[in-house]
Protein backbone atom coordinates (compact mmCIF):
# COMPACT_ATOMS: atom_id res chain seq x y z
CA UNK A 1 0.00 0.00 0.00
CA UNK A 2 3.28 2.29 0.32
CA UNK A 3 2.55 2.64 -3.54
CA UNK A 4 -0.98 3.86 -3.54
CA UNK A 5 -0.14 7.32 -2.61
CA UNK A 6 2.50 8.32 -5.93
CA UNK A 7 0.29 5.89 -8.28
CA UNK A 8 -2.65 8.89 -6.74
CA UNK A 9 -0.58 11.87 -7.16
CA UNK A 10 0.36 10.67 -10.61
CA UNK A 11 -3.17 10.40 -11.67
CA UNK A 12 -4.16 13.85 -10.48
CA UNK A 13 -0.87 15.14 -12.46
CA UNK A 14 -2.03 13.11 -15.85
CA UNK A 15 -5.65 14.77 -15.18
CA UNK A 16 -4.53 18.63 -14.24
CA UNK A 17 -2.30 18.07 -17.76
CA UNK A 18 -5.67 17.20 -19.88
CA UNK A 19 -7.79 19.48 -18.75
CA UNK A 20 -5.05 22.32 -19.23
CA UNK A 21 -4.90 20.97 -22.64
CA UNK A 22 -8.29 20.71 -22.93
CA UNK A 23 -8.94 24.15 -21.97
CA UNK A 24 -6.05 25.57 -24.25
CA UNK A 25 -7.42 23.80 -27.49
CA UNK A 26 -11.07 25.27 -26.50
CA UNK A 27 -9.10 28.64 -26.50
CA UNK A 28 -6.75 28.30 -29.66
CA UNK A 29 -10.50 26.58 -31.22
CA UNK A 30 -12.08 29.80 -30.18
CA UNK A 31 -9.34 32.73 -31.25
CA UNK A 32 -9.19 30.29 -35.10
CA UNK A 33 -12.71 30.97 -35.27
CA UNK A 34 -12.93 34.87 -34.35
CA UNK A 35 -9.70 35.37 -36.79
CA UNK A 36 -10.31 32.49 -39.53
CA UNK A 37 -12.82 33.68 -42.46
CA UNK A 38 -16.03 34.53 -42.01
CA UNK A 39 -18.09 31.69 -43.97
CA UNK A 40 -22.00 31.75 -44.43
CA UNK A 41 -21.98 35.21 -43.30
CA UNK A 42 -23.20 38.16 -45.99
CA UNK A 43 -20.12 41.01 -46.25
CA UNK A 44 -20.54 44.42 -47.77
CA UNK A 45 -18.07 46.18 -49.27
CA UNK A 46 -17.01 49.23 -46.91
CA UNK A 47 -17.87 51.87 -49.09
CA UNK A 48 -20.83 54.22 -49.88
CA UNK A 49 -23.06 53.68 -52.60
CA UNK A 50 -23.26 55.30 -55.50
CA UNK A 51 -25.84 57.92 -56.38
CA UNK A 52 -29.37 57.07 -56.99
CA UNK A 53 -28.76 53.72 -55.34
CA UNK A 54 -28.65 51.67 -52.53
CA UNK A 55 -26.47 49.00 -53.24
CA UNK A 56 -23.11 48.04 -52.97
CA UNK A 57 -21.26 45.09 -53.47
CA UNK A 58 -21.81 42.04 -51.20
CA UNK A 59 -20.02 38.46 -51.23
CA UNK A 60 -21.01 35.21 -49.20
CA UNK A 61 -18.81 32.69 -49.00
CA UNK A 62 -20.15 29.18 -47.49
CA UNK A 63 -17.29 26.43 -46.03
CA UNK A 64 -17.78 24.62 -49.09
CA UNK A 65 -16.09 27.37 -51.26
CA UNK A 66 -19.36 28.27 -53.20
CA UNK A 67 -20.18 31.97 -53.04
CA UNK A 68 -23.05 34.34 -53.58
CA UNK A 69 -21.81 37.55 -55.65
CA UNK A 70 -23.30 41.01 -55.62
CA UNK A 71 -21.68 43.81 -58.00
CA UNK A 72 -22.75 46.97 -58.01
CA UNK A 73 -25.81 45.90 -59.80
CA UNK A 74 -25.11 42.35 -61.28
CA UNK A 75 -25.11 39.13 -58.93
CA UNK A 76 -24.28 35.54 -59.27
CA UNK A 77 -22.24 32.53 -58.44
CA UNK A 78 -18.90 31.55 -57.86
CA UNK A 79 -15.90 29.84 -56.37
CA UNK A 80 -13.61 30.94 -53.60
CA UNK A 81 -10.33 29.15 -52.91
CA UNK A 82 -8.89 29.42 -49.72
CA UNK A 83 -5.50 28.52 -48.52
CA UNK A 84 -4.23 30.11 -45.18
CA UNK A 85 -3.80 33.75 -46.33
CA UNK A 86 -4.35 33.50 -50.02
CA UNK A 87 -7.53 33.49 -52.00
CA UNK A 88 -8.51 33.47 -55.01
CA UNK A 89 -12.09 34.75 -56.42
CA UNK A 90 -13.71 33.02 -59.43
CA UNK A 91 -16.89 34.22 -60.65
CA UNK A 92 -18.71 31.39 -62.45
CA UNK A 93 -21.92 32.59 -63.26
CA UNK A 94 -23.18 36.40 -63.34
CA UNK A 95 -26.11 37.84 -64.56
CA UNK A 96 -26.98 41.51 -64.96
CA UNK A 97 -30.94 42.14 -66.05
CA UNK A 98 -32.18 45.43 -65.98
CA UNK A 99 -28.58 47.28 -65.55
CA UNK A 100 -27.49 50.18 -67.37
CA UNK A 101 -24.32 50.67 -69.25
CA UNK A 102 -22.46 52.67 -67.00
CA UNK A 103 -23.27 50.25 -64.08
CA UNK A 104 -22.61 47.07 -66.51
CA UNK A 105 -19.03 48.93 -67.07
CA UNK A 106 -18.40 49.41 -63.47
CA UNK A 107 -19.57 46.05 -62.77
CA UNK A 108 -16.85 45.03 -65.08
CA UNK A 109 -14.04 47.34 -63.49
CA UNK A 110 -14.72 45.95 -60.03
CA UNK A 111 -14.96 42.15 -61.18
CA UNK A 112 -11.61 42.76 -62.46
CA UNK A 113 -10.45 43.95 -58.86
CA UNK A 114 -12.25 41.17 -57.00
CA UNK A 115 -10.86 38.37 -59.35
CA UNK A 116 -7.15 40.22 -59.04
CA UNK A 117 -7.05 39.38 -55.15
CA UNK A 118 -4.33 37.09 -53.87
CA UNK A 119 -4.47 37.68 -49.90
CA UNK A 120 -6.78 38.61 -47.56
CA UNK A 121 -6.37 39.07 -43.73
CA UNK A 122 -9.25 39.76 -40.70
CA UNK A 123 -9.03 43.40 -38.94
CA UNK A 124 -11.56 42.64 -36.20
CA UNK A 125 -14.89 42.10 -38.34
CA UNK A 126 -13.24 43.34 -41.15
CA UNK A 127 -12.23 41.50 -43.83
CA UNK A 128 -9.47 42.38 -46.25
CA UNK A 129 -8.74 41.65 -49.26
CA UNK A 130 -5.29 41.96 -51.06
CA UNK A 131 -4.73 42.73 -54.87
CA UNK A 132 -4.09 45.73 -57.09
CA UNK A 133 -6.23 47.36 -54.67
CA UNK A 134 -7.55 46.62 -51.36
CA UNK A 135 -11.12 46.06 -50.55
CA UNK A 136 -12.54 46.27 -46.90
CA UNK A 137 -15.82 44.01 -45.93
CA UNK A 138 -17.48 43.96 -43.01
CA UNK A 139 -20.23 42.29 -42.01
CA UNK A 140 -24.32 43.14 -43.27
CA UNK A 141 -25.70 45.09 -40.24
CA UNK A 142 -29.34 43.39 -41.65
Amino acid sequence: MEGAPVIESRRRGRLRYVVAASIFAVAVGAIAAEFGFPFDQELMLDTTPPRGSKRVPMIEVRSNGMATIDLWCASGRGQVHLNGESIAIVPQSMTAPGCTQDRLERDAVFLSVLTQVTTWRREGDTVVLIGPQTLRYRPASN
